[in-house]
């Protein structure tokens, strides 16, 4: 089964609403695993994605930046 990460940090408007979408889009698939981090917590991934969040990591590669589509995430999680 995938697993799901959202990466951002607090106070990010945009990460909330990735939040949000992820979330309604997970409950179709409650075999996938989801954890969040922030990038404030690790060095490197504020290097590499300080100006790019939310980021929604699946498996460990990139699916999205910014803003989440349902679809997309839908049809990347079947």
């Amino acid at each position: 089964m995938p697993d799901v990460l959202l990466l951002g940090k607090p106070g990010c408007h945009l990460c909330d609403d990735a939040r949000a979408i992820v979330a309604e889009v997970l409950t179709e698939f409650p075999q996938v695993s989801f954890a969040e981090k922030s990038i404030l917590d690790d060095p490197e991934l504020l290097d590499a994605y300080a100006e790019e969040i939310p980021v929604v990591l699946i498996d460990g590669r990139v699916h999205t930046i910014w803003r989440v589509d349902p679809a997309r995430l839908r049809k990347a999680l079947q």
